[in-house]
């Protein structure tokens, strides 16, 4: 099993000049830091503030992350593997569905999220909400969703869902 880190991919194509220049021309220099690399802090700050701005940065984005997983997936199924895991906040938005066979949905409760993306973006509450408020509630993604994982607990916790799931798609999806 190979796994597809988008975060991971979507940092990546910063380092393209073409991209983070046509980034810098669309936002301006308040998201630039001395060096001339991103200021993700800045660019965050005006994207997840503004739907609109969210909407411009993914149009400049996501055509190139989209070809990266793409691409990341022939690779690997040409090593022969049989199963490659997108993980990716966004792959209902970003109009992923067409390229994957099973969507794994992880859910957790609304109060841990908040935490959660406080403790990995070290912001502000009203940052965290403003993050997930960007993003499809997860209700809706619920309904997309082949297999549910709830996150809402401690690691132990997480680990049980995840042999739970394993052994699932043993015996439900792989032939």
């Amino acid at each position: 099993m190979k796994i597809i880190d988008a975060d991971i991919i979507s940092r990546q194509i910063f380092e393209d000049r073409d991209v983070l220049q046509s980034v810098f021309s669309h936002f301006g220099d308040s998201i630039k830091n001395d060096d001339n690399t991103l200021n993700r802090k800045a660019l965050g700050s005006i994207v997840f503030n503004d739907d609109k701005k969210l909407i411009e940065l993914n149009e400049l984005t996501h055509p190139q992350i989209y070809m990266k997983i793409v691409n990341q997936i022939q690779k690997y199924k040409s090593m022969g593997e049989e199963i490659v895991v997108i993980d990716a906040a966004l792959l209902i938005e970003g109009g992923y569905l067409d390229i994957i066979d099973k969507l794994i949905v992880v859910i957790c409760n609304k109060e841990e999220q908040i935490r959660r993306v406080q403790y990995r973006d070290k912001c502000t509450i009203e940052e965290a909400r403003s993050r997930i408020d960007s993003q499809m509630k997860q209700e809706e993604k619920i309904k997309f969703a082949d297999y549910l994982i709830d996150n809402s607990g401690d690691i132990n916790k997480l680990k049980l869902e995840a042999e739970k799931f394993i052994e699932y798609i043993k015996v439900n999806w792989c032939e």
